[in-house]
């Protein structure tokens, strides 16, 4: 059985390139009826908190990333990373390293004077005479000789020399075990079959398949992941937009989406560019995942996520729309049905933020009618439209949308002039601004009591201008 895994540290939050590496092992377990891992890799102790623990957590739930096993912490397997390193001191598969940090930053200074590499020297490797004062730390003993070969399946064969590898840490002076040594002792104990990850953990590989041989298990199938660039070229930060994957929840943005951004940057399937989370599972495969690095696009992903919106039922999203509706602290219960709502306004919103600010009107008043909106439209010549057109609403018994545009065409009608002509001054009336969706539809989310209200509002508005005119 395939066994994917996503192993984020919590010493930050979870952001755009963690989550399509996540994303890439979740879609490639779930393409081949695998099973995918949620491991938290907190063994740096110092930096790891419970706040990021939680903001991961909360973001792989957001987007529907559920795991098959996890969370697992690795603070809860120091015993068995000790055992493995005691099981290595013991067969010489790891020698205890007594040097200083002054003495290794003396090592790596003359190693830059004379132009080599700096790495460890060995200069412990084969010691006989242990001190049981002296602190120090477990290295692992690399081979000296031969080579590593790295099938990797997105960067094809990769060799790498073992004279040109160090000899790593394993186990620090305090007991806790190094990220190289424990990720490999974690993906053999849990049986990973397929480590997909930044190709920036590349130099690692080799090292880590080296410990793999030492454990006597075989190593698991790599598959490194081209870096994601900002707009401009360059590695992306938080100004590109690698922020707390949460902040996108905040902004509007559906996972659905997102996700089907993030599947882009970096694989492809032909020309298609929208893809349902089904279509994404059914499709995904790491040969397809391309070498080159991508380019984080902040205008793609709202397009995207507008035809997200678009396509998907709009009962599926009212969960993310009440989200932005409670943000800003709108009463639903005195508003129309969200449903409704988001089937009028998603062709013109390109986030659920967005489409929460705009149809607000719909939920409660508004302070006051755009200055200028009311200066170009409510006008005196469009009092006896106004006027008329109030009396027939107002008569109507059943609110909706068609009667609505009956009463309109009718006014208009009544007095010579288009549909447009009365239909922006009562835009402007009943939501306070000059863009809505269609005018008989807004009146209909507004409400029959709301409408009349504020178009009897307006109404005095205008009469107040034809009185000043006079």
């Amino acid at each position: 059985m395939i066994r994917t895994r996503f192993a984020p540290s919590p010493t930050g939050v979870l952001h755009l390139g963690s989550v399509r590496t996540a994303l890439f092992c979740w879609l490639y377990a779930k393409h081949t009826q695998g099973q995918f891992i949620l491991r938290i890799e907190d063994t740096d102790q110092e930096r790891s908190t419970r706040e990021n623990v939680d903001a991961i957590l909360e973001g792989m739930t957001w987007l529907g990333m559920e795991c098959d096993e996890g969370p697992l912490y690795q603070t809860d397997r120091f015993a068995r990373y000790q055992e493995i390193a005691n099981d290595w001191l013991k067969s010489g598969k790891a020698y205890r390293c007594y040097c200083t940090k002054d003495q290794l930053d003396e090592m790596r200074n003359q190693q830059k004077e004379k132009g080599e590499k700096t790495r460890y020297n060995g200069h412990c490797r084969e010691l006989t005479d242990h001190s049981s004062t002296k602190e120090y730390v477990l290295r692992f003993k690399n081979p000296l000789t031969g080579r590593v070969i790295v099938n990797d399946q997105v960067r094809g064969k990769v060799i790498f020399e073992n004279a040109e590898l160090d000899d790593l840490v394993i186990m620090r002076g305090d007991g806790s075990p190094t990220y190289n040594f424990a990720v490999v002792v974690d993906d053999a104990d849990m049986q990973i079959t397929h480590v997909i990850r930044g190709d920036d953990h590349l130099n690692n590989t080799p090292r880590q398949m080296n410990m793999f041989s030492a454990l006597g298990v075989e190593a698991p199938i790599f598959a490194h992941l081209p870096m994601i660039l900002g707009d401009d070229g360059t590695k992306l930060s938080k100004r590109h937009g690698a922020v707390d994957i949460r902040d996108y929840r905040e902004s509007g943005f559906i996972p659905e989406a997102l996700l089907n951004y993030l599947v882009r940057l970096g694989w492809s399937s032909g020309n298609q560019e929208v893809f349902s989370i089904e279509e994404m599972i059914k499709l995904f495969d790491l040969p397809d995942i391309n070498q080159s690095a991508s380019a984080f696009s902040g205008d793609k992903l709202l397009w995207l996520n507008q035809e997200h919106m678009m396509s998907t039922e709009a009962e599926s999203l009212v969960s993310h729309f009440k989200y932005q509706l409670d943000k800003i602290e709108v009463d639903i219960n005195q508003g129309p049905d969200l449903v409704k709502v988001i089937e009028a306004y998603r062709e013109r919103a390109e986030t659920f933020a967005q489409m929460a600010i705009a149809c607000r009107y719909c939920f409660e008043d508004f302070a006051e009618i755009d200055p200028k909106a009311a200066k170009k439209q409510l006008r005196p010549v469009i009092l006896e439209p106004m006027l008329a057109l109030y009396v027939s609403l107002t008569e109507l018994d059943e609110w909706s949308s068609e009667q609505i545009s009956s009463c309109i065409n009718n006014a208009a009608s009544e007095f010579g002039i288009n549909m447009g002509k009365l239909g922006q001054p009562l835009r402007v009336a009943v939501t306070g601004t000059s863009a809505s969706p269609s005018i008989d539809i807004t009146l209909h989310l507004i409400g029959k009591a709301r409408s009349i209200e504020r178009l009897g509002r307006a109404i005095e508005i205008i009469k107040g201008r034809a009185a000043l005119s006079l």
